[in-house]
């Protein structure tokens, strides 16, 4: 087949397609009176990763989907990094993955079939590593190339980790460097040196599977993914759902090291200044260049793990044996005046 760059073929990229925030709010706001279902554990209320049904038995049933336009323009590298991230959100609850189904869209005018079938091998590959059947899926005639899935998993009650439940005084770590939007803009733009290309893909082709090792632990009282709202957006979410606030250290968080001469060339997102526009009020940076880093949009990023400080050792050494930042960079704390505090 003729090598074809998959995001000329998209106007967004990769989570950093969300649709803002405060836009999000008003889309889901409704004027239906809806029936409360007691066995649904976590739904839309927390803006968590995924929705949780309870069976009755001590476990519970986790549902998510998730999809996007091609952040890379490799078609293969498009599908796994698309399934790793959609695969992330039950990872980040603590659960396991036990099926998934694809969703496709393709402008066929556009771009050949046998491409299409490159793309879902790619995600294919990734549900392979993850131990889960791709079973089945829709695709539809779209305007530009969309993919990813809708992954189901399991979970035990008791070992659940939200988004919300954060406590006082728990050191913060992510298991993934930011500056995927960065490096992924450079990219569409024909900027980005060999010798960074790598860097990207390689990222967030990872798949979270520690989040399920992670659930084990009892001392991990909180936990999400960083996507397309940026480190300041998910954690924004956790601070507000805790009812705290975080203080966090710009050096020590986990970031790629070659970000500055990008950043020169302005290579960043527009979802970053979109995510500055629907968080910063909540946020006070001790230097103004810090933002282009904390709302780098992410695409299947790292886990967000709060954990209190009498297991941080054991999580400590959990990452490490695999190989991911282990490093706390920051804490919760009171609730403050902003809710995070970047110095």
């Amino acid at each position: 087949m003729e090598i074809v760059k998959l995001t000329q073929y998209s106007h967004g990229a990769g989570c950093g397609c969300k649709i803002a925030p405060n836009v999000l709010t008003k889309i889901l706001k409704s004027n239906l009176e809806i029936t409360e279902n007691k066995q649904l554990i976590v739904g839309n209320k927390t803006h968590d990763d995924a929705a949780v049904y309870n069976l009755g038995n001590g476990t519970a049933v986790i549902s998510t989907t998730d999809f996007f336009m091609p952040i890379v323009d490799d078609a293969f590298s498009f599908g796994q990094i698309a399934a790793a991230n959609a695969i992330s959100d039950i990872y980040a609850m603590g659960g396991k993955p036990i099926m998934a189904v694809a969703i496709l869209g393709w402008p066929i005018d556009k771009l050949l079939p046998e491409l299409a079938q490159v793309v879902l091998e790619g995600g294919r590959s990734k549900c392979q590593e993850a131990g889960i059947p791709l079973a089945g899926g829709h695709s539809i005639d779209s305007p530009e190339p969309i993919f990813g899935l809708a992954v189901t998993g399991t979970i035990d009650i008791d070992k659940l980790k939200r988004n919300d439940t954060a406590t006082e005084g728990c050191k913060l770590y992510l298991t993934k460097p930011l500056g995927v939007g960065i490096l992924t803009t450079a990219q569409k733009r024909g900027i980005l040196k060999n010798d960074d290309e790598y860097l990207a893909p390689e990222s967030m082709s990872i798949l979270n599977s520690i989040g399920a090792e992670l659930a084990e632990i009892k001392g991990v009282k909180s936990m999400t993914d960083v996507t397309g709202f940026g480190l300041i957006g998910h954690l924004t979410e956790m601070c507000e759902g805790s009812n705290l606030s975080a203080k966090i250290e710009f050096n020590k968080i986990p970031k790629f090291t070659i970000l500055e001469k990008y950043i020169e060339q302005k290579s960043y997102p527009g979802g970053t200044l979109t995510n500055w526009k629907s968080y910063g009020k909540n946020v006070l940076l001790k230097n103004e260049s810090y933002k282009t880093i904390v709302c780098d949009p992410q695409t299947s990023g790292g886990l967000l793990i709060a954990v209190e400080p009498n297991a941080t050792k054991q999580v400590e050494q959990l990452l490490k044996k695999n190989n991911l930042y282990a490093t706390s960079f920051g804490k919760m704390v009171k609730k403050q005046n902003v809710l995070i505090e970047v110095v």
